[in-house]
């Protein structure tokens, strides 16, 4: 690393060429948590939206706001990012749903969600801190993972099918 002085005397630092990858590596670290936590935002919402179209015929915004425990201004804001990827749309004045490409997540988000919740429940986690545990499990689970996940599963012939969410009983 070299470091000078400029004319107030401040000194002025140059990272040396590993520094400036480790400078990278960094941020580029950092930048991956933030689209992670992007991603369980959009399956977090996706899903929720799927189970109360399934209750109750629609996903009203003050409905999403109370399940999620956030602010109904949150949930506007993070609604606008999910239609502007595709993932939802909304009428002025009525519910938000799904859209085909939604709906295909919020499937794929239930069924890591299920999958992660028998896999803890057969290893003796209760059903309740298995339900918990899973919502923060299940979006950092590599494919390779959840196979081997819904193998066990299977192999001890667990109820994965059959696994609802609590808040669905």
């Amino acid at each position: 690393m070299n470091t000078s002085r400029d004319r107030s005397g401040a000194r002025d630092v140059t990272l040396a060429p590993a520094d400036e990858r480790a400078a990278a590596d960094q941020a580029d670290a950092f930048a991956s948590v933030r689209n992670a936590h992007e991603s369980e935002m959009a399956e977090d919402y996706v899903e929720l939206i799927a189970e109360l179209v399934d209750r109750n015929d629609e996903a009203r915004p003050v409905d999403l706001a109370e399940r999620l425990g956030v602010k109904p201004p949150t949930v506007t804001k993070n609604i606008s990012r999910l239609v502007r990827a595709g993932l939802v749309r909304r009428e002025r004045y009525r519910s938000i749903f799904l859209t085909e490409k939604g709906a295909a997540l919020a499937d794929a988000c239930r069924r890591r969600h299920r999958t992660v919740v028998a896999t803890l429940v057969a290893l003796g986690v209760d059903p309740e801190s298995a339900e918990r545990d899973a919502e923060g499990i299940e979006h950092h689970v590599s494919d390779e993972t959840l196979e081997a996940f819904e193998r066990f599963v299977t192999s001890c012939n667990c109820p994965l099918s059959g696994m609802k969410r609590s808040n669905e009983m």
